[in-house]
Parts: C-alpha cells; sequence; structure tokens
C-alpha cells in the first residue's frame, strides 16, 4: 500500500534546488558511514545500534532527541518504499511532488549524504490550495512526516480521482467519524498548544528541529510527548480517536513504559493524558486505578459572526 511524507530538504528547505536536480531526496545527522547493511526492516534494531553512536559524537543532547535524529534518518533510508509519494516544499510555499524510485545510496563528501533516488514529476501543489489540516501535517516541525491520512486530499491535488470516504482500517476503531474528526484534532492541538492548558506546564519536545508529534515507539508512534517546562517530567499525550475505551488506556500504559524504560533520564518521571471528544466512564473507571494518566475532553465551539 502506498504511503505519503512530507520531507524537508535540509532547514527552510536550504537544499530543495539540489535535489530536485539531483532527483533525490537525503538526510545527514551526523551520522558519516555507509548505512547500506546496517538498515534492518524496523527502526528498533537501527535506533538501538545508532541512538549510542548519535550520542557519543554529541554527549550534550538528549536520548529524546537522539530517537527522533535516528527514527528520521531510518525513515528516509530505508521506512519510506519505493512508490511511496513525498511532498517537498520549495521554500516559497510550493511543494514539489516526487515518487521514490530506489534504495538507498551513501554519497560521502555531499550534501545530504544519505540518499533516495526520486523521479520528481511535473507536478507543484500551492500551499495555500490545501485543507487547513493538511497544511498543518505538512508544516509540522521535523525532517519527516508522515501524511498518509491525507492520502485522498493529496491525490486529488495531484490529479487523482478519490473520492473522500469516511474510512478507519483501524480495527481498534469504533467510531469512523470520531477517528476523522481527531485525526484533524491532533494538528490543530500540535499547532495551538501554547494556548491550552497542557500548555501552561508543558512543552511538546523539540530538538534540532525535531519534533514528538507521532514519536515511535515499539508498540507504534505516540501521538504527542511533551516535557514539562522544569525539564522533570515527561507527557505521553493519546487522543482516543474512536478507538474501543480498554485499547486507548492498554496503549498509553504501553506508551508510558517505553518512555519511562528508553527515553527519560534519572530524575525524569512520566506522566500520561487521554483526550476524547465525550465522557467515557469506561476510561475513567480504568484511570482510579492509575495515578499517573489523566482524561481530558475537549470542546468544539462553531459561531457566526454577523460582519
Amino acid at each position: 500500500m502506498k504511503s505519503y511524507y512530507r520531507v524537508m530538504l535540509g532547514q527552510k528547505s536550504v537544499h530543495a534546488e539540489e535535489c530536485f536536480a539531483g532527483n533525490f531526496i537525503g538526510v545527514d545527522f551526523g551520522i558519516n558511514q555507509d548505512l547500506t547493511h546496517k538498515l534492518p526492516e524496523e527502526w528498533r534494531a537501527f535506533n538501538k545500534e545508532f541512538i549510542p553512536i548519535y550520542l557519543a559524537a554529541r554527549p550534550h543532547k538528549t536520548r529524546i532527541g537522539a530517537g527522533l535524529a535516528c527514527g528520521a534518518l531510518w525513515t528516509v533510508s530505508k521506512g519510506i518504499k519505493k512508490g511511496d509519494i513525498l511532498l517537498c516544499p520549495n521554500g516559497s510555499g510550493q511543494y514539489r511532488v516526487g515518487e521514490v524510485s530506489g534504495d538507498y545510496t551513501y554519497e560521502p563528501g555531499k550534501i545530504l549524504y544519505h540518499r533516495r533516488p526520486v523521479s520528481w514529476l511535473n507536478v507543484t501543489i500551492d500551499r495555500s490550495g490545501m485543507s487547513e489540516a493538511l497544511q498543518n501535517s505538512t508544516g509540522s516541525i521535523g525532517t519527516v512526516s508522515n501524511i498518509t491520512p491525507h492520502s485522498e486530499e493529496i491525490e486529488k491535488l495531484i490529479g487523482g480521482i478519490s473520492a473522500p470516504k469516511l474510512i478507519s482500517t483501524d480495527k481498534t476503531v469504533e467510531d469512523p467519524s470520531a477517528f476523522a474528526l481527531e485525526e484533524h484534532l491532533e494538528d490543530f492541538l500540535v499547532k495551538n498548544w501554547a494556548h491550552t492548558e497542557l500548555g501552561k506546564e508543558y512543552d511538546i519536545y523539540e530538538e534540532d528541529g525535531e519534533k514528538g508529534q507521532q514519536y515511535q515507539t515499539d508498540t507504534g508512534p505516540l501521538d504527542i510527548l511533551a516535557v514539562s517546562k522544569d525539564k522533570k517530567k515527561l507527557l505521553v499525550v493519546e487522543l482516543k480517536k474512536g478507538r474501543a475505551s480498554d485499547t486507548v488506556v492498554g496503549q498509553t500504559l504501553r506508551y508510558m513504559s517505553f518512555v519511562q524504560e528508553m527515553l527519560a533520564e534519572n530524575n525524569q518521571t512520566v506522566h500520561g493524558i487521554i483526550v476524547a471528544l465525550e465522557d467515557d466512564p469506561r476510561i475513567r473507571r480504568a484511570l482510579t486505578m492509575v495515578s499517573n494518566i489523566q482524561f481530558y475532553r475537549y470542546q468544539i465551539i462553531f459561531k457566526l459572526l454577523k460582519g
């Protein structure tokens, strides 16, 4: 199944024109070695080997930052498959569209030396023509952003014929309409984090341009990873997304366990928050036995103002 990604070509798209002309995308992250035989099928094994290498060269960096960097390096080098579609900003409010055409290559001494070949299509998408949800997803901080949930809109923008459908292939989703709404909520929450109740105490984790949204763990990507302003607490934020109550509680606990074991420093504690549109007695009942997870509801307010 084809996936869709937004990939930055250097900070502020500084290498975009060279990548377009040379038919490639790439990253570096200071890992100066050929990865041809170092790219396992799963990112976990890659991170296990390369996070220590990354931190040895950058002792001032955090384990979370190292995980973000190595995760992005693996995604570009291996996780993105041949035939996947890329949207790459050109630095002028437009996105060039390309299709990944080959496997990883190492080009030492050149810019973005961990590379993938790309066939660039004769298609450019204006950011202004995107929905707000797609703008938020493509505008997220970080080298790589998986924008597959917006595949139908992207296909329309590049000339496809897909019709909008309200479908989730996730077997744990009980309510597809809530799933569709909360897919957009995640981007909205990230974009407006500073204005929320959570933003008073926590910042979404960010380091070297990589952000803690859809942070990969060994049981899947957690929605948002945040850190308290005093750096003493890490926060896992999960949106219910129409899933069964037991599923979202269990998943949140698994993510928190991963963060505690793999990312937290010795002086950091790990907490969790589940966010849902409606009150959920089953979640509240489960959380009475868990002291470090809180439950939040959100409200949607729509107003018409006479001009």
